[in-house]
């Protein structure tokens, strides 16, 4: 799986993005893959929303479990 994840990261692909002013703030929603982002500018915007497409199709980082340890303990109520 690590070799499929290597030779994903170098191709490039194109999306396609409409975006729209909403008062002082500039929206960008990818048409293919449900990716938006927000900016002050049109260029901002696409910036942005270049930077949460390469995001979202990053390789996921490793979860890592919590060790679950069982203790002992006494309680008493008053």
């Amino acid at each position: 799986m690590r070799k499929m994840g290597r030779l994903f990261q170098n191709m490039k692909k194109s999306f396609t993005a409409s975006v729209w002013q909403e008062e002082k703030m500039y929206v960008a929603q990818c048409l293919e893959v449900d990716v938006a982002s927000q900016g002050e500018t049109e260029q901002e915007v696409l910036s942005n929303l270049q930077e949460a497409l390469e995001l979202h199709f990053e390789n996921p980082v490793a979860t890592l479990l919590p060790e679950i340890k069982k203790i002992q303990a006494e309680v008493s109520v008053a």
